[in-house]
């Protein structure tokens, strides 16, 4: 093994992540990033798959004398989620990310980073160019993590059939061993609006900013406010305070896993501004009392618009308020076994019209017990009845249970603490990995996720800290050594 310096891994690293960042990979639209790993691989020297979905499993042969060892395989995905900062000019499907880098950390330029989970990538190609030792390895790169694990789902189980020991590179902490991690299922409310000319006399712009937003698992016990519902309870408000509205549109929130952090509301009504900027002030103090503590920057903005040339009905209008309203969005209950994880919680992730006039509300519950996303999907199915929705129910994600013999996890542990002279945490999360879907294709897979330590992933904040990615490296390294 070439002995490189700390600086000298974190710089070859963040190349790499450099060049994944200069390709637009918005979940769902990854096959320019596909194409260029086939090559990145191919170019290492692996023998090179690339699936029917735009999955990439990559083989690199085993070093003189280590053929008969068992096959590792160290997997990341090649999707990310892409949110900008308000008022950012950003097309995420045509503009790349701009990195900043300054002594502790790699930002992005008012966008979300990518780093969940391009920088696993990166580390991936590192190590599989300069390991100089080792068994075969299986890199294998998925598409759509982030919106309904679909590459997952559809990789092909002879990828892992013969696999014994698998590395998930997508945590989000360098001290942290993950062996465990929530379920979840996609539900989709959809209803077909019905659009007539506006009678109110003036128009309104409303738009919520200024929340902290975050990954819908890592930063749901967090108490952080959702917009979507924020400003559903302010069309609520305005309606009890006897305001007859007309509602035009209704957009907010980025992903179906990121919690919103701003939404946009425009409104028509007979009465004045100022009758308008009452209720906001009413509600805002109400939020203040609820969020204040954990999510207080929220801001309201009012603002006179063009009259629209069609509202929505009555009818469809107070569906979806309903909705919205009724909908659970935050934690739902902890584990009565580790008391600080959260078992059960549900997100309101985005609200906006599609295609033929039919507005479409992203939902996403998590579970660690199965029986409870059942509960939620019966929920769905009554809540959509009652608002005159049709709920779409996705495919369950299987949750990923501990092991408790994981030979992979022991050697782990004990590298790092040598490596780094303290004791690795173990931990089992709240939030979604790929892991469920692969352990339930080979359940004798002896599985593990790391990661670097990224904060505030899934927002324009997200960050990387970069002296941990050497420490990660270094932790693959050595644990691909002991094994081999």
């Amino acid at each position: 093994m070439i002995d490189y310096s700390d600086e000298k891994i974190i710089d070859e690293v963040v190349n790499e992540f450099g060049k994944l960042a200069a390709i637009p990979r918005q979940s769902g639209h990854e096959q320019a990033v596909s194409d260029y790993l086939v090559t990145a691989f191919e170019n290492i020297g692996c023998t090179v798959h690339q699936d029917e979905v735009n999955n990439v499993i990559a083989d690199l042969p085993a070093t003189s004398g280590k053929e008969n060892m068992p096959i590792i395989a160290l997997q990341a995905h090649m999707d990310m989620v892409c949110v900008a900062e308000p008022g950012k000019k950003y097309d995420p499907l045509k503009d790349p990310i701009k990195l900043i880098r300054n002594d502790k950390y790699l930002t992005a330029d008012g966008t979300s980073l990518g780093a969940d989970d391009g920088i696993g990538i990166a580390e991936i190609l590192f190590i599989m160019k300069n390991l100089q030792v080792h068994g075969p390895l299986r890199a294998i790169i998925t598409v759509d993590e982030e919106q309904g694990m679909t590459g997952a789902m559809n990789l092909d189980a002879k990828y892992l059939s013969d696999v014994q020991y698998f590395i998930n590179c997508d945590s989000e902490n360098y001290d942290e061993l993950t062996l465990g991690s929530a379920g979840s299922v996609n539900i989709d409310f959809n209803r077909q609006l019905t659009f007539a000319a506006p009678q109110g006399s003036r128009a309104y712009k409303i738009s919520l900013k200024g929340l902290k937003g975050g990954h819908s698992g890592m930063e749901i016990n967090t108490g952080r406010a959702n917009a979507i519902r924020c400003m559903g309870l302010l069309l609520r408000a305005i309606d009890e305070a006897g305001i007859s509205y007309e509602l035009a549109s209704f957009t907010g929130g980025k992903a179906r896993n990121s919690i919103p952090a701003e939404g946009e509301v425009i409104i028509t009504a007979l009465v004045d501004k100022e009758n308008i900027w009452d209720i906001i002030q009413a509600e805002k103090a109400q939020y203040m009392d609820k969020y204040g503590m954990c999510d207080g920057g929220i801001e309201f903005e009012l603002t006179e618009a063009a009259m629209p040339k069609q509202v929505m009905s009555e009818q469809d209008r107070d569906s979806l308020i309903n909705l919205i309203v009724m909908l659970h969005s935050g934690v739902y209950s902890m584990s009565m076994v580790i008391p600080s994880l959260v078992e059960t919680s549900a997100n309101l992730g985005k609200i906006s019209l599609m295609d033929n006039n039919v507005l479409n509300v992203m939902y996403f519950p998590r579970s660690s017990n199965d029986s409870k996303l059942e509960e939620f999907i019966l929920q769905a199915d009554i809540l959509a009845e009652l608002t005159g929705f049709t709920a779409v129910i996705g495919t369950k994600s299987p949750g990923w249970k501990e092991r408790k013999d994981s030979k992979l996890a022991d050697i782990m542990q004990k590298v790092f603490e040598e490596q780094n002279g303290q004791p690795m945490k173990v931990e089992t999360i709240h939030a979604g990995l790929e892991c469920g879907w692969h352990l339930a294709k080979n359940p004798n897979l002896d599985i593990v996720s790391i990661g670097v330590t990224t904060i505030d992933i899934h927002s324009p904040e997200e960050k990387l800290e970069l002296w941990t990615v050497a420490p990660q490296v270094k932790l693959i390294w050595e644990t691909i050594k002991r094994l081999s």
